[in-house]
């Protein structure tokens, strides 16, 4: 039995009413229930957070523990050198990280072009909502688990 983070950052707490054009009408209590569901005999450990450092805390103890993270940076993904570092740490030991966006950055707005996370993550995933969560559930439990 394998535990799996699955790590979201800024504004993504707000998923269901936010943008719902761009990042559907589901939310992460949803999203958690779905994955729960895929993940069968494994453990789904589903967070969210508006606080870098969280975020941070929460990559140190990935990388500590070996728990394999899915993660979506939301906003940090364009600029946090800090969060790139930390996934760096995770990917150092081995563990996987797949970063994950809900929408396709590339089809947004420039600023938006640019993942820090991307060249030190395991795999990204964009565009495909939360069939990308999915995808990267069954990635890190075939390969990983």
């Amino acid at each position: 039995m394998a535990t799996i983070l699955v790590l979201n950052g800024p504004n993504l707490g707000r998923l269901g009413t936010r943008e719902p054009d761009v990042y559907g009408n589901q939310t992460l209590d949803e999203l958690r229930g779905i994955l729960s569901a895929d993940a069968v005999d494994d453990t789904v450990d589903l967070r969210q957070t508006d606080d870098e450092g969280q975020l941070l805390r929460w990559l140190h103890e990935a990388a500590d523990a070996r728990t394999p993270v899915i993660l979506n940076a939301g906003a940090w993904t364009h600029y946090s050198l800090a969060l790139r570092d930390a996934v760096s740490i995770v990917t150092e030991t081995g563990t996987p990280v797949i970063e994950v966006h809900i929408s396709n950055p590339h089809a947004r707005e420039e600023f938006r072009h640019t993942s820090v996370i991307s060249p030190v993550a395991t795999g990204v995933i964009a565009g495909l909502g939360f069939d990308g969560y999915r995808l990267a559930l069954t990635h890190v439990l075939r390969t990983f688990g």
